[in-house]
Formats: C-alpha cells, structure tokens, sequence
C-alpha cells in the first residue's frame, strides 16, 4: 500500500488509523532517514491506543513503555551495532508479548523480527510531503 501525507499533523492522522487497527502482538518496523517522520506515526499510533504521555524518539533511552489500552514498546535501534545488541537487551518478551512494538531503524534488525511484522518506510521530501509504503498490513485500507 502507498500512501501520501502532506503535513506532519496528516503523518499523525495517518498513525493514528493504524493505530486504531493493531492488535495484542503486532509490530511495526519502521524505516527512513533522519527526519522521515517515523516518530511522527507513532506518536499517531500511541494516540490511537490510548498512550496519554508525550512520545518522543526513544534514541538515547532505546526502549520507552507506554501504558495504554496494549502496552506500546517504542524501540529505537540506531545507536546499536548488531542484532545481537538488539537481542541482548530482552526485547523477545516484547515482541512476543501481550502488547505493540513499534521499532525505529528497524533495516538494522529485520533478520530477527518476525516475518509478520508490519513494515512501513517513509520517505520525506522537501515539500514536508511523506511518502510512505506499507507492507505486510493485514487489516484493510487506511487513509490519511
């Protein structure tokens, strides 16, 4: 699926509908570059779950909790080196509990999340606009 947003408040909107669909165990692989809005969708997506608490790139932190209607795990990999790392912080109780992960930087960890992980790139343009691909949604259209 390819979708456009055309402002980081329809990069929002767009999250929170994705957010709406999630279900216990579903993850979310982001990927983009500096500033693609990654962060931006999620903070969407943890609205959408009920998260209450500002979202903010858990870059320095590498993993942020949230309590919602589902946990939200919000993973953060770029300053990590190997899956390994990513492993040895614990995150298979996450990512096969009973709540979402969202995964920034996830290309750096791909061979170790599940194959029916949703993975969602972003690519910003100039303009502000966003384009954004998603594969592997099992839950239907989205609009922005």
């Amino acid at each position: 699926m390819e979708l456009t947003t055309h402002s980081p408040e329809e990069t929002v909107s767009l999250g929170y509908s994705i957010g709406k669909a999630l279900k216990k165990g579903d993850i979310i692989a982001l990927q983009g570059t500096l500033a693609a809005g990654k962060t931006t969708i999620t903070k969407g997506i943890a609205s959408a779950l009920g998260v209450s608490e500002t979202v903010t790139s858990p870059t320095f932190t590498l993993i942020s909790e949230y309590k919602a209607r589902l946990p939200l795990y919000h993973m953060d990999v770029y300053r990590l080196d190997s899956t390994e790392d990513f492993l040895n912080l614990g995150v298979e109780e996450l990512l096969y509990g009973d709540g979402v992960c969202v995964v920034e930087w996830s290309e750096k960890v791909m061979e170790v999340l599940p194959k029916e992980t949703i993975i969602i790139r972003l690519e910003a343009e100039d303009t502000g606009f966003r384009h954004i691909t998603i594969d592997n949604w099992p839950y239907g259209a989205l609009h922005p």
